[in-house]
This record gives structure tokens, C-alpha cells and sequence, in this order.
């Protein structure tokens, strides 16, 4: 899998990179803010290779890959950097949208480290009960610390996806968070007979009453009111740039900052932050106290519908300021029941299904989700997809999630569901008979899935249509220029292994004799990478072409060379792409002998390269003709 190719497919049939406002990721989806979503063609989106779905939710345009997210993400990045003013304003959607935005960017990159601290705290549980390991144990003891860092050290990680949300200072953030964190505040803090101020301010403290507990708030694991604080340092920041002048810009900016917001902290963020905390946490459970199995039916049944438009990251805070204030959670419980009901439904297929492409991917689909708890691949792989399995997903995860309610199952950290960390829901602290109700949750839900999928049926996909990477490229013969003006030599000649053995596709090299890139014919510009010193190019015919300038110029980041369009453009034959110093790269010992492959050689047949007086490239069912840009070859232009 080509996960450039895949990128400028994607960045392609959304308008391109000039149409791109953001783009992040979470486990599984690309969500991508446009500038114009009219120019975004979801149907050719959802039929490329290495897309499973397409959601348009909370003014994103989000592709749905799976674990492979990252790589593509990876990919796409460089084809969106632009220069500074060439942007439009971005369409911002409603109010709810922005913030369910904001909310997902704060708390989606802290998922797989929570994930991971899940995961060791199910092991370590699994090892205490069954007598592996005592808790007394230096090893128990230093994993157990690793797998409360997250949430004991919350406010640091917050204050740095926080500001990078809201566009503020990441460093000032993350000292505000750690001045919450540092043993003497903490100390300061939970010692509430003491009057403390900051420039003559009382610095608040306060005991909660939780059930017949008695609580002094603590900063560590708290979530609301580093969210909160950075909020103000945002506008703080932008109040004090457009007054102080540039020069001093660098010192006063950041120091007047941490000086007015420490106390703003201390007096009135802060406390009016774990006021909030407190009034979710007691909001929460009023309504879980009214009927647990109420909860557990919506939750569990509901959840995995939140998921489908990225809402669920909006339910987040409410779980770990649970864990924060009473060190358990009942949330991911539930949650926990929509995943494995999802699991199940796409097991469900993958055993009614005769289909064989949809049964591989329902099996790929049902592994991420019945291990680990990622059900996106199950959700829009083939559940909601078929529709019928999504429908019996969400009854038998709201059965679960009532069983859960019912039993007072409980979760004593924060962990995603999966066979992998199911221990977790069995920590200390919680009873035998309250981990059997998550476990029989769990078992109703994934097998109540399955079965209800297996016997209500579904009618299966149609085939997908050929994606853009897979063009069959009808026979006749396409003439092209060469994109660099040289001498044309054969690619096993290239002094490059890879070029040389064919290993990124069939072609040919050309010595060049100027130092510029230009379109050979009218084509999508697929890839600049940051050193431009290798370009892609899907033409419109089909034929993706990928240009290597040099052997190792990589090593030269970008030194020599300029690039004159941005990865998305349409560009017609001529257009100048890159141009490179071609002396100034020999005079620093580097080769500038330029590849020209087709990277996408593995459509046809087979690919023969002949080099003779007319520069003829043959490919089998094509004839490609590549010659140099001068006219002394014009029967080939």
C-alpha cells in the first residue's frame, strides 16, 4: 500500500491542498476541515483504495482508513503546507460543531497512552489475583507508577493538546500544568486549614463530601481547569501580542503570561475548574443513581452512533474526571458494551457472508474491536455499511450496557475495551460480582450481536468501483514529453539500487542537461516532498510518474532546490514544478542523474524499456513515448 498515492487521491477529490483549512487524525479517520466542501467528491473518495468510509460530521470531512490512519496522515501533511496568506477563511460550521471539534483535539492524541496505561493495569491486575506477583514488588510498583503517569501528570498533557487546539503558547501551557502538578502546590493545596495568597489573593481551597467520604481537591488527574486556563492564556497571548512590540515580543509575552496567569489560576480558574468537574461528576452520577440500567441501555446502545460522527470524544471528559474525583468510572463500561456489540456484528457477517472480500473484511474488522476496542473498522467496514448489522449492534449493545447497570459494573481506571484489557474492570477495590456483570455485558452484547446479525441478514455490499489507483488504462498509444531536458539512459545504469533494480517501479533516467522539472503532460501534482527533491504525478491518463532529482539529495533538505506549485494543483503540460541548481548539486559531490519511473508499473502486464535514437519507452498495451523537451525530437512532443 502506496500511502502517498492514497494522500493525493484523497487531497485530490477534496479540492486539493488549496482547499484543505486542517487536517488531523484520530485511531482510525483522517478528518479534514474544508475550505469549500462543495468542491470535495465524497463518492470517488469512498471508492479509492485504502478508504473505507466517508463521514461528513461536526465540519469535517472524515476518511475513514483504519490503523493505518497515521501513515497516510503522515503522507499528507507535507502536501498541505502552504505559505503563509494564501489561505481562504475557512468555513468554521455552528458553535456545536467548533467546540465537539476542539473537544476531540484536546483529548483523541491522549487516547493510545491512556490505551496503554489500560493495558498495563490489566496485566498487573491479572498478576496480583492469580498470585504472579505482590504489590509490594519493586516490579509491580514501578509498572504500576508507569501506568499512573497519565493521569496523575493529566494537566501537563492537557495544557499541551490544549494549546495546540487553540493555537497558544504549547510551552507556557504545559508549565501551568506542571506548576498544578508540582508536589509543593499539591501540598499547598490539599492543606485547607491554612490561608495561603498569591499578591495579597486567597489562594482557594476546598473538601468535597462524596457519599460518606470526605475529598480535598487536588490538581493532579484533574481535567477541567488546565482546559479552562489555557482557554484565558489563548486570549491572554493575543491580547499582549497586538499591545507589546515585536522585539520585545520574544521575552515580555511569555513572561507576563505566567505572571498574570498564576494567579488567575490559584484565585479563579482553577477552583471555578473543579467546581465544573464536580457538578459533571455530580450530574453524571445523579442520573446514573436514577437508573443504572437506564444508563447502561443508553450508553451502551447509543455509544457506538456517537462514534459515527466523532461525538464520542465529547463524552471523554466525563470518564476521567469520574477517575479523577472518585477513582473509578462507569462510562467505558457501557462503552464497552457498543464495542463488543460491534465486534460481534461483524463476526456476525463474516460467518453469513458469502462474499469473500466482505468477509475478509468483516474478519479484519472484528479482530482491532474484540481486542483492543477500535470499532471503526467494524462500524464503517461493514456494519453500518449493511445497515442491518448496525442496527442489531446497537440492541444488543444496549442489553449489555442494562446487564452492566444492573450489576454495577464499574471500570477502576480508564481503559478502552478489549479481551486485551479486561482486567481492568476487576482492580482493587471492586467486587466479583461487579466484574461478572461486566464480563456477562460484554458476552450478551458480542454474541447477541452476532447471532441477531447471522439470522436477520443482510443484503452485501456491492463490489467497489475500481479506485483511482487501479485505472485500467485502455490500449492506444499516449505520448509523452520527458520532464527533464537531457540524455535519456537506461534505469539499470542508474547508480541507485532502487532505481537500478526496479524496486520502485519501471522507467528510465535521463542525465539532465538543465536544471528544471516540468510537467510532461497535463497532471495532478501528488506529492512534493519537503526537500523537493522527489516529486509525484498522476496524469490524467492514469499514469502515476515519480521523478527522483539525484541520487541521495535527500541530504541537502531542500538546499539547490525550489519549488513552484503546491501538491494538489492541477497543472498542465510545461508548467515548471521544481527547479534545481544542477552545478551547485555536483560541485557538493552529488549525482544528478534524474529517474523517471511509473510507480504504479504493477497495472500492466509488463514493462519494457527500450533506449535508442527516439528515447522509446514501451509498455506492454501502451506505447509511452518519452523524449527530451528540445525540439530536436519534436515527432514525440
Amino acid at each position: 500500500m502506496d500511502y502517498n498515492v492514497i494522500a493525493g487521491n484523497i487531497l485530490k477529490n477534496v479540492g486539493g491542498a488549496q482547499n484543505v483549512a486542517d487536517v488531523t487524525h484520530c485511531f482510525t479517520r483522517l478528518r479534514i476541515v474544508l475550505k469549500n466542501k462543495e468542491l470535495a467528491n465524497k463518492e470517488i473518495v469512498e471508492k479509492l483504495e485504502g478508504v473505507i468510509q466517508v463521514v461528513e460530521a461536526n465540519g469535517q470531512f472524515q476518511v475513514v482508513i483504519g490503523t493505518k490512519v497515521d501513515k497516510v496522515y503522515e503522507a499528507i501533511l507535507p502536501m498541505v503546507n502552504r505559505e503563509k496568506g494564501n489561505e481562504i477563511k475557512a468555513d468554521k460550521g455552528s458553535l456545536g460543531n467548533r467546540i465537539l471539534q476542539t473537544i476531540s483535539k484536546i483529548f483523541t492524541p491522549l487516547v493510545p497512552a491512556i490505551a496503554a496505561s489500560g493495558l498495563i493495569k490489566g496485566l498487573l491486575s491479572v498478576a496480583t489475583r492469580l498470585g504472579w506477583i505482590s504489590d509490594t514488588n519493586s516490579t509491580y510498583i514501578l509498572l504500576n507508577t508507569a501506568s499512573n503517569i497519565i493521569f496523575y501528570y493529566m494537566p501537563i498533557f492537557l495544557a499541551y493538546t490544549s494549546a495546540k487546539a487553540l493555537n497558544c503558547s504549547k510551552i507556557n501551557a504545559m508549565v501551568l500544568g506542571a506548576f498544578l502538578c508540582h508536589p509543593v502546590i499539591d501540598a499547598l493545596i490539599q492543606d485547607v486549614s491554612t490561608v495561603n495568597t498569591i499578591f495579597g489573593l486567597p489562594v482557594i481551597k476546598k473538601a468535597f463530601t462524596i457519599g460518606e467520604a470526605t475529598k480535598v481537591f487536588s490538581y493532579t488527574e484533574s481535567v477541567i481547569p488546565i482546559i479552562l486556563a489555557v482557554i484565558v492564556l489563548h486570549y491572554l497571548e493575543k491580547f499582549l501580542k497586538k499591545w507589546i512590540p515585536d522585539m520585545l515580543e520574544i521575552i515580555l509575552v511569555p513572561g507576563l503570561s505566567l505572571i498574570i496567569m498564576l494567579p488567575v489560576l490559584l484565585v479563579v480558574v482553577g477552583p471555578v475548574g473543579i467546581y465544573v468537574g464536580y457538578a459533571i461528576q455530580w450530574l453524571y452520577q445523579a442520573l446514573y443513581s436514577f437508573s443504572p440500567i437506564l444508563g447502561g441501555t443508553i450508553v451502551g446502545g447509543l455509544w457506538s452512533v456517537f462514534v459515527i460522527f466523532g461525538a464520542h470524544r465529547a463524552l471523554l471528559p466525563i470518564g476521567l474526571n469520574d477517575v479523577a474525583i472518585t477513582g473509578t468510572n462507569t462510562l467505558m463500561c457501557f462503552a464497552g458494551s457498543a464495542n463488543f456489540a460491534q465486534a460481534g456484528a461483524s463476526l456476525g457477517v463474516m460467518l453469513k457472508t458469502k462474499d469473500k472480500d466482505l468477509k475478509q473484511i468483516a474478519m479484519a474488522a472484528t479482530i482491532p474491536a474484540f481486542l483492543v476496542g477500535i470499532t471503526e473498522p467494524a462500524i464503517y467496514g461493514c456494519n453500518l455499511r449493511l445497515k442491518k448489522p448496525m442496527f442489531c449492534a446497537v440492541i444488543a449493545g444496549a442489553i449489555g450496557g442494562a446487564i452492566m447497570g444492573l450489576g454495577s459494573a464499574v471500570n477502576t481506571g480508564f481503559a478502552n475495551n478489549g479481551i486485551l484489557t479486561i482486567m481492568t474492570y476487576y482492580g482493587e477495590g471492586t467486587a466479583l460480582y461487579q466484574f461478572m456483570a461486566y464480563l456477562i455485558g460484554i458476552l450478551v452484547a458480542f454474541l447477541g450481536a452476532a447471532i441477531l446479525t447471522y439470522f436477520v441478514g443482510f443484503e452485501d455490499m456491492e463490489k467497489k468501483a475500481e479506485s483511482e489507483e487501479s485505472i485500467k488504462i485502455e490500449k492506444g498509444s499516449i505520448r509523452i514529453t520527458s520532464p527533464v531536458e537531457g540524455e535519456a539512459i537506461k534505469l539499470e545504469n542508474v547508480k541507485d539500487e532502487v532505481f537500478s533494480s526496479e524496486a520502485m517501479g519501471k522507467g528510465v533516467a535521463v542525465i539532465p542537461t538543465t536544471g528544471e522539472v516540468l510537467a510532461p503532460e497535463d497532471c495532478t501534482v501528488s506529492v512534493i516532498f519537503p526537500t523537493k527533491h522527489a516529486i509525484g504525478l498522476t496524469l490524467d491518463s492514469g499514469i502515476e510518474l515519480l521523478i527522483h532529482i539525484g541520487m541521495n539529495t535527500v541530504d541537502l533538505n531542500g538546499e539547490f532546490f525550489e519549488q513552484h506549485v503546491q501538491a494538489g494543483m492541477h497543472v498542465t503540460k510545461g508548467t515548471k514544478i521544481v527547479s534545481f541548481d544542477k552545478e551547485a548539486i555536483e560541485k557538493a559531490g552529488y549525482d544528478v542523474t534524474v529517474p523517471v519511473v511509473v510507480s504504479n508499473s504493477n497495472l500492466f502486464k509488463s514493462i519494457e524499456t527500450y533506449i535508442d535514437l527516439s528515447n522509446k519507452w514501451s509498455i506492454s498495451g501502451q506505447i509511452v513515448f518519452i523524449s527530451n523537451f528540445a525540439e530536436s525530437t519534436p515527432n514525440f512532443v
